[in-house]
């Protein structure tokens, strides 16, 4: 199975949630100039609507996840040390 390095890195949005160990979900990435969905497996469940980084491919259109919050995002109300 040949690895798809062209995702990794990317971030997405679970349409179907993860459910860790139990099985995958699936994930909407942005790549390529599109946007292209796989599966998706993570270490921990993740619910449906979570954004997610890809961290891994398995080729073979499966990619392993982990949950995501963009530091740089100022909506999430967290002022850090500004001031």
């Amino acid at each position: 199975m040949a690895q798809d390095d062209a995702v990794l890195g990317c971030t997405g949005v679970l349409l179907i949630g993860t459910r860790g160990a139990a099985g995958p979900g699936e994930v909407l990435v942005r790549v390529r100039g599109g946007s292209e969905t796989f599966l998706a497996w993570s270490a921990d469940p993740l619910p449906v609507g979570a954004t997610v980084l890809v961290i891994d491919s398995r080729g073979e259109r499966q990619v392993d996840v982990m949950e995501w919050a963009d530091p740089l995002d100022a909506s999430t109300g967290d002022a850090g040390d500004a001031g």
